[in-house]
């Protein structure tokens, strides 16, 4: 690891800077201060504290529980383990739909508390009055588009968005839009490749995709899906790099017979 000092910052300039250089984003969740230190330590480039915090961490069937104090919390204990990535972190539910005043106390909140660097918010038209107020603070946004998690009521589904012509075609403008308000950056979410690549192609701004092919700039995955902690998920853009479920319970049912057997603590194991 590098020294204190001499780490160099990940900024929203270095990303723009990575896409014009045509070279690949790499994006995680993180919503504590361990996991976020190993994840930062291993070099990468975005770390977002994901309202999927719900999801992993709290046991929530969706991402509309969280609120924005829990975020703030999480999005805190990230930063503390962190040197290099930059953290963006997702403005929950409530926060920020219908009321740009509100968008923007709930952004200003985040960055004062949290210390983070960047807020994420989803949708495209119908939330650009509040990505131009929260830009107003300076405050930089990245947008998200496509499959919006919380708009799951709304859509009744996790399918794949953006199938059809006209909604392909809304979210076009909506990417373009998001440019326009000044977002440093977009995730799109569970649309197909051909489409999401052809948005990559037609934005200054770097694409971030999750279910959307290699057509864009980077990705992003949930730690706890990718490191194979959670099992029950199985979407077919999911690639596990490695089994901790197996791993941990393993080690905890290790753990248990040895101290059953007493052969934990063994004698150099006390004082």
């Amino acid at each position: 690891m590098a020294q204190a000092g001499k780490v160099k910052r990940v900024t929203t300039h270095v990303l723009q800077e990575m896409k014009a250089a045509g070279e690949r984003i790499a994006m995680l969740t993180s919503y504590d201060f361990s996991l976020a230190r190993l994840v930062d330590r291993a070099g990468i480039d975005v770390i977002l504290v994901g309202d999927s915090a719900s999801n992993v961490m709290a046991g929530h069937e969706t991402t509309l529980p969280i609120t924005l104090d829990q975020m703030i919390y999480h999005a805190s204990s990230v930063v503390r383990g962190v040197e290099r990535a930059l953290v963006v972190v997702d403005l929950p539910f409530g926060t920020y739909q219908g009321n740009s005043k509100e968008a923007l106390g709930s952004a200003i909140r985040i960055m004062k508390e949290s210390g983070a660097h960047a807020v994420k918010l989803e949708g495209g038209k119908e939330v650009i009055e509040s990505i131009g107020r929260i830009l107003t603070a300076g405050i930089p946004v990245m947008g998200h588009l496509g499959l919006t998690p919380q708009s799951i009521y709304k859509f009744g589904t996790y399918v794949v968005r953006a199938k059809e012509q006209a909604e392909a075609e809304r979210l076009r403008a909506d990417a373009l839009l998001l440019e326009e308000a000044g977002c440093f950056a977009i995730v799109l979410e569970k649309i197909p490749a051909e489409l999401a690549a052809e948005v990559a192609a037609s934005v200054q701004i770097p694409v971030i995709g999750i279910g959307a092919g290699g057509g864009v700039d980077g990705q992003v995955l949930v730690l706890h899906d990718m490191l194979g902690i959670n099992t029950e998920f199985h979407p077919r853009f999911l690639r596990r790099y490695a089994d901790l479920h197996e791993v941990i319970t393993g080690a905890v049912g290790r753990y248990i017979d040895d101290v059953r057997t007493g052969g934990f603590p063994n004698q150099d194991e006390q004082y």
